[in-house]
């Protein structure tokens, strides 16, 4: 068996078996096989002679997406059928693009992650407030939620873009209903809905994942969940923390605190030392994806958290970054 497929295997049937060595191992994998990773590490003097501990490991700055094809090829790997994804932007020139050899794991990956914290998807209803894959099919969260929908396998489920007198509705047909109901969508248009609804749904899931996009005035995340609350007479708002360059997913059931999945792996640096690490306080994150296997699980990202007594807060974007994706939110 390939290497990339061992770690897809370890992945997705005993993520409990990853540990500071196998990480070692797809470091110096990534490293052989990704041109633009290792360009990079040894432009910071992190080749494989230097690295002899995980907390060595040089993290690839996201930006890099946006220039380069960030791939890991060995001659096992095969790109033939890949599907690309684009973060939100108004120009090509400041989009990233991350390049997916294989579609299937993102989709189990994804399940995986979402049933470890949510149970079956077959229990649900979801109503995506969000564009269908239709009209945007290189968003990779529009991806991950038409296979969410198709699983629930549920007449109900489906895209409702932004139209909230159908949503509405829907919610009054499925009051009596068993299932549980999850609306999933970003924050802008959740907020629009909110303010003009009348109704209460205290037995609805609402999520969130961000993305106010310029469309509405940027409110700190404890400013928009009480919005959010109040408008939908709920006791809680639920997150989702995802980006275009990575495949695996945190989630958060309130109060902004996120758990994370085995072989997803957050910790914080300083704002101005990649190499530097912080066990409480805010920072910038830095992100170990396994599932990016096929491109780079070593991202350091334009993000900023705040880790105190084991729990862990995405607050929003670096100020001097731009704007990307689903995550925007700021606190």
């Amino acid at each position: 068996m390939s290497f990339d497929k061992e770690i897809k295997r370890i992945l997705l049937e005993s993520p409990q078996n990853i540990n500071d060595e196998l990480l070692l191992e797809v470091y110096r994998y990534q490293y052989t096989y990704n041109i633009v990773y290792k360009e990079f590490a040894d432009a910071v003097q992190r080749t494989p002679s230097k690295v002899g501990a995980v907390t060595e490991i040089p993290y690839l700055p996201i930006s890099l997406y946006k220039k380069h094809r960030v791939i890991t090829q060995d001659g096992s790997v095969d790109f033939s059928r890949q599907i690309e994804f684009y973060s939100s932007g108004t120009t090509s020139a400041n989009r990233s693009t991350h390049y997916v050899a294989d579609p299937e794991l993102y989709r189990q990956r994804s399940q995986q992650i979402f049933e470890q914290y949510y149970g079956p998807l077959t229990d649900f209803v979801i109503l995506a407030v969000l564009p269908s894959y239709e009209e945007n099919p290189s968003s990779s969260l529009i991806f991950m939620l038409k296979h969410f929908i198709e699983e629930t396998r549920h007449a109900a489920s489906g895209f409702y873009s932004f139209d909230r007198t159908a949503l509405q509705e829907k919610l009054k047909e499925l009051s009596g209903e068993k299932k549980k109901i999850l609306v999933w969508g970003v924050s802008y248009a959740l907020l629009d809905w909110a303010e003009a609804n009348t109704e209460a749904y205290p037995e609805v899931i609402f999520l969130e994942t961000g993305g106010m996009k310029g469309r509405r005035k940027e409110l700190t995340r404890t400013e928009l969940h009480a919005a959010l609350e109040s408008g939908f007479g709920v006791k809680g708002i639920h997150s989702e923390y995802g980006m275009t360059e990575l495949l695996s997913q945190a989630y958060s059931s309130g109060q902004g605190t996120y758990q994370f999945p085995e072989g997803l792996i957050l910790y914080l640096r300083e704002i101005n030392d990649p190499f530097s690490r912080i066990r409480t306080g805010s920072g910038g994150i830095n992100v170990m994806d396994l599932a990016n296997i096929n491109s780079c699980c070593f991202i350091e990202t334009q993000d900023v958290g705040r880790m105190s007594e084991n729990k862990f807060e995405i607050l929003g974007r670096i100020d001097t970054s731009d704007l990307r994706g689903c995550n925007l939110l700021y606190v």
